[in-house]
């Protein structure tokens, strides 16, 4: 069953607002990608922050979100990103550019390797 929802004005930090569509929806997949590369086209740094819910069929991949994931213009920010990797892996999927923010921004006392942020 196909499902779209959307939220405007997600609180993030400070006065931080996110509009966030959540979907199944190849159609409303489609929509809201050529909306992100027309917004992406326009800035200097192409940074994408992506979360990824997924399941394990391959037929529930769209083509359209695949060749996202795998544009080289873009870099993909995600924080803990192996379990991520790993789900795309099993449907034969790779993020061109996925920058894990956990293991980036180490704090230089961490003494554990995710004891970041």
């Amino acid at each position: 069953m196909e499902f779209s929802d959307e939220y405007r004005d997600v609180e993030a930090h400070g006065n931080t607002k996110l509009h966030v569509i959540r979907t199944n929806d190849k159609k409303q997949m489609a929509i809201s990608l050529a909306q992100y590369e027309h917004h992406l086209r326009l800035q200097r740094h192409k940074i994408v922050g992506i979360d990824l819910e997924y399941n394990n069929e391959p037929e529930a991949t769209c083509t359209i979100f695949d060749n996202f994931l795998a544009d080289p213009r873009y870099t993909f920010a995600g924080f803990s990103i192996d379990g991520d990797k790993t789900g795309l892996e099993h449907v034969n999927l790779e993020v061109a550019n996925f920058v894990d923010i956990q293991k980036e921004l180490r704090m230089p006392e961490a003494t554990k390797e995710l004891d970041s942020l």
